[in-house]
């Protein structure tokens, strides 16, 4: 009974961790979500109305911002986006490593440092999160004139 004990308890504790990294990651699309459905709320959707309205704008809000990642030739609004989610996730990372690090205790100093590699670790997560749907593009000869390689027609310098 001790062993199932520990092993559930283990389980639970690694799947409230995975929870709360999810929703630091996402914290722009949640926080559109949540604003979103506490004003349908309010606007007298009902409780289920405002449920379906907040999931819907959460995941619309991820999804274009996925899609504007994708397809955008500008790394400057590639940067603007990825930092606009990342920016949340950073700070939701950092008050949860530092709430769960002092649970167990530690001195402030290491409670801060532990903090600041959560914040570090969650905010390259959400950075990365976006940015794994970007297109890659072959880099371009300066010139610009077609494909050497492929064509022979490259002339020979002797």
């Amino acid at each position: 009974m001790l062993t199932l004990g520990l092993v559930l308890n283990t389980v639970g504790i690694g799947l409230l961790c995975w929870l709360i990294v999810a929703l630091a990651i996402y914290a722009l699309p949640f926080f559109v979500a949540l604003n979103i459905g506490v004003l349908a709320l309010h606007g007298g959707a009902g409780i289920v109305g405002a449920l379906l309205v907040a999931v819907a704008s959460g995941a619309l809000t991820l999804a274009a911002a996925q899609f504007a990642v994708a397809f955008s030739r500008s790394p400057t609004l590639r940067i603007a986006i990825t930092t606009a989610f990342a920016v949340p996730a950073t700070v939701a990372g950092y008050h949860v490593a530092l709430a769960l690090s002092q649970i167990g205790g530690p001195s402030p100093v290491w409670s801060e440092v532990f903090a600041c590699l959560g914040a570090v670790c969650i905010g390259g997560s959400a950075w990365t999160r976006l940015t794994v749907f970007a297109e890659t593009r072959r880099l371009e000869p300066a010139g610009g004139g077609g494909d050497y390689g492929s064509t022979g027609s490259h002339r020979r310098i002797a």
